[in-house]
């Protein structure tokens, strides 16, 4: 059965990006900290082609994220750090080169008409003008009932957060302080709701990674 899941790291003080992001510092500055658990792990390397990683609770973690997953959603700020028309993006083939690590379609929030990008590796990424129940319908149509994660940033986990179309959320909780950045739950729109632990993990990195499902 297909969810919608999302999953991202998260510091102490509740911040999934630094401050300043920029094409130099597309996490925000000092956002690169957040994620710093996962490069050394064989869960994150494998799909990125590199060798070698550690094999251990956080290497678990992505891996089964990475074998669940059907189809991506991610907003436009994450595929490619810009904002206007794709002739002025800086970066519109995406951040991750000529194979990205997805293997699956991606379905990319914008408001700027794009056709479908075919990359090398089994990804295409697909442009969607037209709001967060579109992509949700078209990430689900090709999915092959496996999941759909919505993989962010920020402002795109919340917004389908607020929506109330997922059906899981996953944080990954870094020893980190970033002080100042993008907030998850910043300006959230919806009515209280009420959260059920699916399961915590914690790391010998000091990340803890907990599980929620939506309670009905």
């Amino acid at each position: 059965m297909t969810k919608v899941i999302a999953s991202i790291s998260m510091s102490l003080d509740g911040f999934v990006a630094g401050p300043n992001p920029s094409q130099k510092h597309p996490l925000g500055e000092g956002g690169e900290l957040l994620h710093e658990w996962a490069f050394s792990t064989r869960g994150w390397r494998e799909p990125h082609g590199l060798e070698g990683g550690e094999r251990d609770v956080d290497s678990d973690v992505i891996a089964e994220l990475v074998a669940g997953n059907g189809a991506t959603i991610m907003g436009r700020r994450m595929y490619s750090g810009g904002s206007g028309g794709w002739e002025d993006d800086p970066n519109p083939r995406g951040w991750w080169g000529e194979e990205p690590p997805f293997r699956h379609p991606v379905f990319v929030l914008t408001h700027h008409p794009r056709e479908p990008l075919e990359m090398q590796g089994g990804t295409t990424f697909e442009f969607v003008t037209d709001g967060l129940q579109p992509a949700l319908e078209q990430a689900r149509a090709v999915a092959g009932g496996k999941n759909v994660h919505v993989a962010g940033g920020g402002e795109a986990i919340r917004q389908y957060l607020n929506a109330g179309l997922l059906d899981e959320l996953e944080l990954h909780v870094v020893p980190v302080l970033l002080g100042t950045g993008t907030r998850l739950f910043e300006d959230h729109a919806a009515p209280p709701a009420k959260l059920e632990r699916l399961r915590v993990m914690e790391s010998p990195s000091g990340v803890v990674h907990a599980r929620y499902r939506a309670a009905t």
